[in-house]
């Protein structure tokens, strides 16, 4: 068994029995993190340091979440992200350091549908810190209102695998949910900071223009709200409601990825639904045999017939997996291995949350 099987074993039995109390790896680090922490209170209140003493600290679990949460937040807040893009949020072990970050956080954002369910529990109760327990106005899941996927309509047992009860937590890569996201973090924000509103939904109000141009293009999103075109987009009938109405030709992601609809593909993690859904693509197969569970070599000859009887010729996948499984059914059946961020940071030119989707499109529209 190699060390990471053995690492996601650890982790997927430590999901299991989460209710039954945190594990004890963190109380000795909590006895001196406490003490630390109150030094760094006293140093956000020295007269002298306003920049400091005024600005918002926010801790994201993700730096999706950090991207938009800057957005939305501007100057007026100190935002960390806990995982970075090149890492696999499901399995991230908490550390010490997590706690020093949310010991003084004034808000807390995180994915939920329990995605970081192996570690934010964890976290949370370490960093002591009242404002961002769960329940309380400083604890943030911006899932609620989110468009889910892959909700399962059975029960969910370990045998199917790192199946999440929720549905599929990767919803950032739908950029409708990069909206809801940030309407989600704008009220928070509003909520608890009143008096600075007004930036928060000037700033909302930019976020959601940029991603409605990326997504429709600039002529047609200075002719019609992004509501409508969302609406059309939703129901599949944005292309007649553009010819009807004589209006500019639409461009952006929905112009580049016209000729990746209907096509399909292969992917390594059950990670990708929410992108290829929203642009009419379908993933037909993973190779995982399992979320979560190493591909074993059964699978992926399993996968390999299942390419060559539908000529499928992509395997897309995150930096962060290893590219020796991927490689392999490549190599047996002609297919192209795509390897794209799913998150901020997953590569050095995935420098924003617009950037992902600009720099997944272009690497799947380049196989065609």
């Amino acid at each position: 068994m190699t060390d990471t099987v053995k690492n996601r074993n650890h982790l997927r039995h430590q999901r299991n029995h989460l209710s039954g109390g945190l594990s004890g790896m963190f109380s000795g680090a909590v006895r001196w993190i406490s003490l630390i922490g109150i030094l760094a209170a006293v140093v956000i209140v020295v007269p002298g340091n306003p920049v400091l003493a005024s600005q918002i600290r926010i801790v994201t679990t993700t730096s999706d979440l950090a991207d938009i949460a800057g957005a939305i937040a501007g100057d007026l807040a100190d935002i960390t992200a806990l995982s970075q893009g090149n890492e696999d949020p499901h399995f991230l072990q908490a550390k010490p350091g997590f706690i020093i970050q949310a010991r003084n956080a004034d808000l807390w954002i995180s994915i939920g549908m329990e995605l970081e369910i192996g570690w934010e529990p964890a976290v949370i109760h370490g960093s002591r810190n009242p404002r961002i327990q769960v329940g309380r106005p400083g604890y943030l899941d911006v899932s609620a209102n989110v468009l889910k996927r892959g909700v399962p309509t059975r029960r969910v047992t370990r045998d199917m695998g790192d199946v999440h009860p929720s549905g599929n937590p990767h919803y950032w890569l739908d950029p409708w949910n990069g909206r809801v996201i940030a309407e989600t973090v704008a009220d928070r924000l509003s909520m608890l900071f009143p008096d600075r509103k007004d930036v928060f939904h000037s700033n909302l109000k930019r976020f959601k223009d940029e991603l409605d141009r990326r997504m429709f293009g600039a002529a047609l999103t200075e002719s019609v709200d992004g509501d409508i075109l969302w609406k059309h987009q939703f129901s599949g009938t944005l292309d007649a409601f553009i010819q009807e109405q004589s209006l500019p030709a639409a461009g952006g992601w929905y112009a580049d990825t016209a000729p990746l609809r209907g096509v399909k593909m292969v992917t390594f993690h059950k990670s990708w639904e929410y992108f290829t859904g929203r642009f009419g693509m379908s993933v037909v197969a993973e190779l995982e045999p399992k979320p979560g569970v190493p591909p074993t070599a059964a699978h992926l000859s399993h996968v390999e017939n299942l390419m060559s009887a539908n000529d499928l010729t992509i395997i897309l996948q995150e930096p962060f997996y290893s590219r020796r499984a991927a490689d392999r059914v490549a190599r047996n059946t002609g297919a192209t291995v795509v390897v794209a961020a799913g998150s901020v940071s997953g590569t050095p030119e995935a420098t924003d949350y617009f950037s992902i989707f600009d720099l997944l499109i272009a690497a799947l529209t380049n196989q065609q």
